[in-house]
């Protein structure tokens, strides 16, 4: 498996307050999608926000998932299902993704952007 990219999401109560608390230490907004999702860099560091809510599917951390971008979606897919996992399917304005845990339930993604 060839991970292109990565980052850690963090859920938030608010996101405006969130972002302004990450620029406030030293972090620079890459990206924002209305209140969906935003992404703030530091050196080797992508952290994305995401508002908090029931449709979100927490699996055990309740409030980090650490997402990968993989060179090939459907591969991360079959590489997936071959473990013993339980993965969850989901599109959204944002993209495809593909959640799942590992061994001590930290919540994982593999995510198809559309951006």
């Amino acid at each position: 498996m060839n991970i292109k990219d990565s980052n850690i999401t963090i859920m938030v109560k608010d996101m405006d307050s969130s972002i302004s608390f990450y620029q406030s230490i030293g972090l620079t907004l890459d990206n924002r999608w209305d209140n969906h999702y935003a992404q703030l860099s530091a050196p080797g560091l992508m952290i994305g926000l995401h508002p908090a809510n029931s449709d979100y599917p927490t699996t055990g951390t309740g409030n980090v998932s650490i997402g990968f971008t993989a060179h090939d979606f459907e591969e991360a897919r079959k590489m997936l299902n071959s473990l013993p996992v339980k993965v969850l399917e989901r599109n959204e304005e944002g993209g495809q993704f593909l959640h799942f845990s590992d061994p001590d339930g930290t919540d994982l993604y593999f995510i198809k952007p559309k951006w």
